[in-house]
């Protein structure tokens, strides 16, 4: 009997220290290294599409800034098997109540605290709104958080997504945003302004500049079959901005994936040259140059003609490219 009691009393016992042990555990939980020894960049908060093949959304952006040496906490706004390019596509879309939730997750373990936010591709007005009290949350938290959106609407003249998001991109999320990278068709939705000249998208910045974000790269406009991009810079409201272009040459084939990377890379180099955004935009255009140009010929050696489809972008043999790029494109100063 006494032998049965011992062993009927040696796993209460086992029980109790198991228990005691969770609660030390817990009590002396390891600290989140990237927020106990946070990097000399920053840490990231990205809410952006995914897909399981190809690089579109978070997977074009992620890995960029980590190359960069960014913590990156990616939100997949939808995780597709594909981009909707291809000819069929499945998964799922995240509501604005399934974002929140995550973000109630981070907070409820002291995980807020981010250096920036990133957003790209939405796809409804609820989960537009929600995004922005994403943006009131963390600026509770850390109100110097610079909030970097590339405003997803549309390209070559046609939206899509609902055109009801375009008022609260203008109306809600401009006034907000530390830096804005929409293209020639976003800029002009957001302005009210056609864009058919230099001087047409140097004013097109200006209005976005009143509206709200210090800085703003309309990442590609095309004017008489010439691209460029003009990036513009108010250091100080009472100031005119600092303004710059940067041309570079079309490539003959269609690429998915490269606003979501330009905006990364222009987070990336802008936050490593606060005061030089002409400076970061050239080591993004030739980084992004780069990459489209290798992207090409691989299709090429296997055959393809790149301009019969679409092209997944060649983002992971590129890595040195984006890591340490060779400046070939150089930005031009307006006086």
């Amino acid at each position: 009997m006494l032998f049965r009691s011992q062993l009927i009393g040696r796993p209460q016992l086992g029980i109790f220290r198991e228990s005691q042990g969770a609660r030390k555990i817990q009590k002396w939980q390891p600290p989140i290294l990237s927020l106990a020894l946070p990097s000399e960049t920053g840490r990231v908060l990205s809410i952006q599409s995914h897909t399981v093949q190809g690089y579109v959304g978070n997977k074009s952006a992620v890995f960029p800034l980590q190359l960069l040496g960014y913590d990156v906490d990616p939100i997949n706004s939808v995780q597709f098997s594909n981009h909707t390019g291809y000819p069929t596509f499945k998964g799922q879309v995240l509501n604005g109540q399934q974002l929140w939730e995550l973000l109630e997750g981070l907070e409820a373990n002291n995980l807020l605290y981010y250096t920036h936010l990133l957003t790209g591709y939405i796809g409804s007005v609820s989960f537009l709104n929600t995004v922005l009290e994403v943006v009131k949350k963390l600026r509770s938290v850390n109100p110097k958080l610079t909030y970097v959106c590339d405003p997803v609407m549309g390209d070559e003249g046609k939206l899509y997504v609902p055109p009801e998001l375009v008022s609260v991109y203008r109306e809600k999320v401009v006034p907000v945003a530390s830096m804005l990278t929409p293209n020639q068709f976003e800029a002009e939705q957001l302005t009210c302004f056609r864009i058919g000249s230099e001087r047409d998208g140097r004013e097109a910045c200006n209005i976005l500049h009143a509206a709200g974000p210090s800085k703003v790269v309309i990442t590609s406009i095309n004017l008489e079959g010439n691209l460029l991009l003009i990036g513009s810079h108010q250091k100080a409201k009472d100031q005119s901005a600092e303004q710059f272009k940067i041309v570079f040459p079309k490539i003959p084939a269609y690429f998915t994936g490269t606003g979501d990377l330009t905006t990364a890379l222009l987070l990336g180099w802008s936050n490593k040259y606060p005061d030089n955004l002409d400076k970061a935009a050239e080591l993004a255009v030739s980084s992004l140059q780069a990459l489209l140009q290798r992207t090409v010929n691989d299709y090429r050696c296997a055959g393809h003609d790149p301009q019969s489809s679409s092209l997944e972008i060649r983002l992971i043999q590129s890595q040195d490219d984006i890591r340490n790029p060779q400046v070939k494109f150089k930005a031009e100063k307006y006086n």
